[in-house]
């Protein structure tokens, strides 16, 4: 479960961002989730709500957005939603030549005390 690592590292990166800054707790965290990004959201947020004991996250409202998967048709051009990488285009059929979205996993923000 690759979620698990994931938490441990925001965990990580927020515990640095309050050391920079002096913080000693956050109380909100904003995570953005694609569904392209190979991360299972809901896995992810019971991994991270899991270890977050006696962390400076402890405490913090956990939200976390989800960013709907865009793909440009290679045929027809048209951009459509994508929920799998594996989704074509509803008009014609076609695979994307691009993906421009829903490729997302980040630290959108933190609010710290």
């Amino acid at each position: 479960m690759h979620e698990l690592s994931l938490a441990m590292d925001v965990i990580e990166l927020a515990q640095r961002e309050a050391g920079k800054n002096g913080v000693s707790r956050v109380e909100e965290i904003l995570i953005e989730v694609g569904d392209l990004s190979g991360v299972e959201a809901d896995a992810f947020q019971s991994a991270l709500e899991l270890i977050v004991r006696d962390t400076l996250l402890e405490n913090a409202i956990i939200k976390i957005v989800h960013t709907s998967g865009k793909g440009v048709c290679n045929l027809c051009k048209l951009e459509f939603e994508m929920k799998n990488r594996i989704d074509t285009c509803p008009h014609c059929g076609c695979f994307p030549s691009e993906i421009r979205g829903g490729q997302e996993f980040r630290v959108v923000s933190l609010l710290a005390e």
